[in-house]
């Protein structure tokens, strides 16, 4: 397990890294007061209004990068900071959550086909590792092969897991080009806040593929592991 161990260790290091990079950019962006005068919540509902959207709810939600848009209910959660702060930052966060729910009412495929494995992947992603370690519990204390299965069947849980990282990467990149789009078009942003707002959006989104990544990393070692056992 000392393979599995380093590896872990690796992706948490470089998970740690793109987070505490994205909230100094955040930091950093949050310095640039826009020239319009506008909120988080504000931009968030000039682009919904903008899209055609009547029927979401722009919502403030505490905690710090908190948000987020719920198609259950359509609602744009934004942090508290996001829906009352003046700065490039808010206004991209604002954005791109708002981008989610113009995927939504255009039925962008990406969003819908994440959307209906969010059931499926809750519950795959709390039972696979246990189901795994129990097919290596079993693998080296019974010489038939239902351990072997075990295994695979747990395998086949965390995959839904990575197949899900990996499709929430295009809806996550195509909601801040809508986000970057708009906020362009619509002249909302000056030069200097667009940079700003285009450059956190840049860092939001390679959390997305560090967990991916990691998530994969973390398959094809498990994978090794038992298949190499078998052997």
């Amino acid at each position: 397990m000392m393979g599995y161990y380093i590896l872990i260790g690796a992706i948490a290091l470089v998970s740690w890294l793109v987070s505490n990079k994205l909230k100094s950019k955040f930091k950093e962006y949050s310095q640039i007061h826009l020239q319009n005068g506008m909120s988080g919540a504000e931009i968030a509902r000039k682009m919904l209004s903008d899209n055609g959207i009547n029927d979401v709810k722009v919502i403030s939600v505490q905690g710090q990068l908190t948000d987020h848009y719920n198609p259950a209910n359509k609602t744009v959660n934004l942090s508290e900071a996001v829906y009352n702060q003046r700065n490039a930052a808010a206004a991209a966060v604002a954005a791109h959550e708002c981008g989610h729910a113009v995927q939504h009412a255009q039925a962008y495929s990406w969003l819908t086909m994440r959307s209906t494995l969010v059931p499926v992947v809750s519950v795959a992603s709390r039972m696979s590792m246990f189901v795994i370690i129990g097919g290596f519990v079993l693998m080296s204390i019974i010489s038939s092969g239902v351990g072997f299965t075990v295994a695979v069947i747990g395998l086949g849980l965390f995959a839904m897991g990575t197949l899900f990282a990996f499709i929430t990467l295009p809806v996550e990149y195509d909601a801040s080009n809508r986000a970057l789009a708009w906020l362009e078009s619509s002249n909302m942003l000056t030069s200097q806040e667009h940079a700003g707002a285009k450059d956190s959006l840049k860092w939001a989104a390679r959390t997305y593929v560090v967990a991916a990544i990691g998530s994969l990393a973390t398959l094809l070692y498990f994978a090794l592991q038992v298949f190499g056992g078998r052997r």
